[in-house]
């Protein structure tokens, strides 16, 4: 009986994290209609976007510089971030979309 319940919430918890985490990024990113500063595509679609770690960006002269200057994201083309956090949206061969930044950040 333990071991069963203990499944059950374990897997009520496991859904209730999932379909937070997707849902928060469908309410505002998605429908949200937000198109790129530089050309005006989309955003993203069903599952192109992605948290960034604070620790992974660092504010440079020319932008966001991400993963160690791995990639720098031009003040101008970032976005403000409604939930407080970093995104990066991506096409499907990897390419930025576009990129949110907390507000402070700017």
């Amino acid at each position: 009986m333990i071991g069963r319940t203990s499944r059950t919430i374990l897997g009520a918890v496991a859904l209730t994290f999932f379909t937070s985490t997707a849902f928060a990024h469908d309410s505002w990113i998605s429908r949200g209609g937000f198109r790129g500063p530089q050309n005006g595509e989309w955003c993203c679609g069903a599952s192109d976007c992605f948290v960034v770690p604070s620790s992974s960006v660092k504010t440079g002269e020319g932008g966001f510089e991400l993963y160690n200057a791995t990639e720098v994201v031009p003040y101008k083309e970032a976005l403000p971030s409604v939930d407080g956090q970093y995104w990066r949206c991506h096409r499907p061969n990897g390419t930025r979309r576009c990129f949110f930044a907390p507000i402070t950040a700017f």
